[in-house]
């Protein structure tokens, strides 16, 4: 355990928020935002979007996606210079605003606001003394960027998921693992095993799945990328083979990526990356949560994989995603599964007050 609590210690020390706006509750008479999921606006003077300090925060937003098996953009960007930035604009859902200027600021930070124009969206502020130390702090913080405006949406996803998710597998989840989640309801395909339960959706644009499955804590190499991966295979060969005799699901370990996240304020290992079948040429992405049952001294892991050839798989992948979060293990006092996005190095506090 003291693993985790070291990973989770060092990133509440690189906390770089101070959180601004409302409780993100829709009034009466707030319009509903426009836009599109992973759709977002960029306010900046169009001379700096050109210069070095733009093209810093450009490519961070225009980069891959990460454990696809093809390149696609985190983002879909769009740019307006600040006196275009009329009523029309800023319904958008996301939207980052670059506030550059010596007399007010002695230091880059952040700030961020919540349903200000409309609802829902997210609003994002760097501000910055110059354009130097602009770019200097965007490009540090990448992964916080990246991670704010893609939990903005998955709590989108999330809220969707609260009014309408698969009561089906929320009952055998609880009846197994005694555990609660929410999936979507249009998974109507099941299997189940030892510790094991798959739920899958066979659509004419791809296949979307979802896995929970269990295995006893050992110690602190249990979070390791060996460690999940053999456990991963070892579980994937008995429930999900392939067509015929020595073919099942396995892991491309060359193209699989972990890090120590927080959900609900607990210790997770994310892990993402490829999956292939063994004697086959089917593949495709998944994402995994690792999170440790401690009241039962067991490792309880959720993942999501998608089966998708010659489709682009960002959202399908995404879409699945926002349902690990919504994982409540044994005797959980969380009862919010909104991410935390004000802080997302460790989505332990919200900071949005």
């Amino acid at each position: 355990m003291k693993k985790f609590l070291f990973y989770l210690g060092m990133a509440m020390l690189l906390v770089c928020f101070s959180g601004c706006g409302n409780k993100g509750k829709k009034g009466i008479f707030t319009p509903t935002s426009s836009g599109r999921a992973y759709e977002l606006l960029v306010v900046v003077d169009h001379d700096m979007w050109e210069r070095p300090a733009g093209r810093a925060l450009f490519n961070v937003l225009d980069s891959d996606v990460p454990g696809l098996p093809q390149p696609e953009r985190s983002f879909r960007i769009m740019y307006t210079a600040p006196s275009n930035y009329d009523a029309t604009l800023k319904l958008i859902r996301n939207i980052i605003i670059v506030d550059v200027n010596k007399d007010r600021y002695t230091q880059p930070k952040f700030k961020y606001a919540k349903d200000v124009y409309a609802a829902p969206q997210m609003i994002l502020t760097i501000q910055a003394p110059d354009e130097e130390s602009f770019a200097q702090f965007v490009e540090e913080n990448t992964q916080v960027i990246l991670d704010f405006f893609t939990r903005a949406e998955m709590n989108r996803q999330i809220t969707l998921l609260e009014k309408g998710h698969s009561d089906y597998v929320s009952t055998k989840v609880k009846s197994m693992f005694d555990c609660d989640v929410w999936v979507p309801s249009e998974l109507a395909s099941f299997k189940q095993g030892e510790n094991f339960f798959w739920a899958g959706m066979n659509s004419a644009v791809a296949d979307q799945n979802f896995v929970i499955y269990s295995y006893p804590y050992q110690d602190e190499n249990t979070f390791t990328k060996e460690y999940f991966i053999h456990k991963r295979d070892s579980v994937m060969e008995i429930n999900i083979p392939g067509a015929r005799e020595g073919m099942y699901m396995m892991t491309d370990s060359l193209l699989t990526n972990v890090r120590p996240i927080s959900v609900q304020g607990e210790y997770a290992f994310e892990v993402r990356g490829l999956w292939r079948v063994k004697g086959d040429f089917m593949g495709g992405p998944f994402v995994s949560h690792a999170r440790v049952d401690r009241a039962n001294q067991r490792v309880v892991v959720v993942e999501i994989f998608v089966y998708a050839p010659e489709k682009m798989k960002r959202d399908l992948v995404r879409q699945m995603e926002a349902s690990l979060y919504t994982l409540r293990l044994p005797n959980s006092k969380q009862s919010e599964v909104e991410i935390p996005v004000g802080d997302t190095r460790t989505d332990t506090t919200n900071v949005n007050k």
